[in-house]
C-alpha cells in the first residue's frame, strides 16, 4: 500500500499541471479589449457611412476641431505608453524602481483626459453639442467613449500603483492593467485620424 501511494506521488510530481499561457488578468483583459474593439469598429463604420453621405463635412456653422492642440495631446498620450513600458521593464528587474515611471505614466494619462475635457467645454461653448449635428453627435459619442475607457485605464493603473507602493503587486495583475492602457493609447491615434482630420 505504501509503495502504491509513493508511486502515485512520484507520478504527480513528475507530471505537474500545465502552466497557463497567459495570466488570468491578462486573458480577461484581452477578452474585454476584443469586445471593445468590435464596439468601436461599429461606431467607426457608422461614422464613416454618415460622413461619406454628407454634402460637406463638418457641416456648415459647426466649429472646427482643434487639430494641432489635440495632436500635441496625442503625443502626450503616446508618451505615457512609452513610460509605462519602461515601468514594466523596471518592475521585472526591481519592483521598487517601477514606482516613478508608473506614476509619470498615470500623470501623463491624467493630463490627456483633463485636456480632452477642456477641449469639450470649449467646443460646447462654440456651439458643438450632441444635438447640433450628426458631426457633434458622433464626435461626443466616439471621443467620449474613448474618454471613459481612458478613465477606466487610469483607475486600473492607479490600483496597480497602490499595490506596488504596498509591495503586493503581482506581475500578472500589472500586465493586465497594461493591456487596457495600451488599448486606450493604441486606439486614440486611429480615432484622431478619423474624427479630427
Amino acid at each position: 500500500m505504501a509503495q502504491k501511494s509513493s508511486s502515485v506521488s512520484q507520478r504527480v510530481a513528475s507530471d505537474p499541471r500545465p502552466k497557463p499561457l497567459l495570466p488570468s488578468p491578462v486573458l480577461g483583459m484581452l477578452i474585454f479589449v476584443i469586445a471593445e474593439l468590435m464596439m468601436f469598429g461599429g461606431l467607426i463604420s457608422a461614422f464613416a457611412i454618415v460622413k461619406a453621405g454628407a454634402i460637406s463635412w463638418p457641416p456648415p456653422g459647426q466649429p472646427r476641431l482643434p487639430i494641432e492642440a489635440t495632436a500635441l495631446n496625442t503625443a502626450i498620450l503616446l508618451t505615457s505608453a512609452w513610460v509605462l513600458f519602461r515601468a514594466n521593464r523596471a518592475f521585472h528587474l526591481d519592483p521598487a524602481t517601477a514606482k516613478r515611471p508608473l506614476f509619470i505614466a498615470i500623470g501623463l494619462g491624467t493630463f490627456f483626459v483633463g485636456f480632452q475635457g477642456y477641449e469639450w467645454v470649449s467646443l460646447i461653448g462654440h456651439g458643438l453639442t450632441l444635438t447640433s449635428s450628426n458631426f457633434g453627435s458622433f464626435f461626443y459619442l466616439i471621443v467620449g467613449l474613448h474618454g471613459l475607457h481612458a478613465l477606466a485605464g487610469l483607475f486600473v493603473l492607479s490600483r496597480s500603483a497602490t499595490k506596488l507602493r504596498r509591495g503586493v503587486l503581482a506581475a500578472g495583475s500589472f500586465a493586465g492593467s497594461q493591456v487596457l492602457w495600451y488599448f486606450v493609447v493604441g486606439l486614440w491615434p486611429v480615432l484622431y485620424l478619423l474624427v479630427y482630420l
